[in-house]
């Protein structure tokens, strides 16, 4: 079986976390604060992923309703960044679930 390293799980989604937002962490282990809370890394990882999937249907209406400020271009970035996000947090989420497992099936 594979090993799931949760340090390294954590590091990867605060800097996912600090990317949708548009930020940038010099150093990933201290993008939460020194020790960080797990729930509350992990709803701060899915508001920026909510927030990116606002902001692209808010960008996608306005083009369609003839908004001359926003381009072609920029819709399909913002749909871009959604899209990535959301498989992001998919594959984060599938990842904890087979760990549930893993757990679950252990003896104690």
């Amino acid at each position: 079986m594979n090993e799931i390293d949760t340090s390294q799980l954590l590091v990867q989604m605060r800097a996912m976390a600090a990317a949708a937002q548009g930020q940038t962490v010099a150093d990933p282990t201290q993008a939460n604060g020194a020790a960080g809370d797990f729930s509350a890394l992990l709803k701060q990882s899915i508001d920026g992923v909510n927030g990116l999937q606002k902001n692209s249907g808010k960008v996608g209406n306005a083009f369609v309703m003839g908004d001359p400020n926003v381009s072609l271009a920029e819709v399909m970035i913002a749909k871009q960044k959604s899209g990535i996000a959301f498989q992001a947090t998919v594959q984060v989420r599938n990842k904890l679930l087979e760990a549930y497992k893993q757990i679950m099936a252990m003896q104690v």
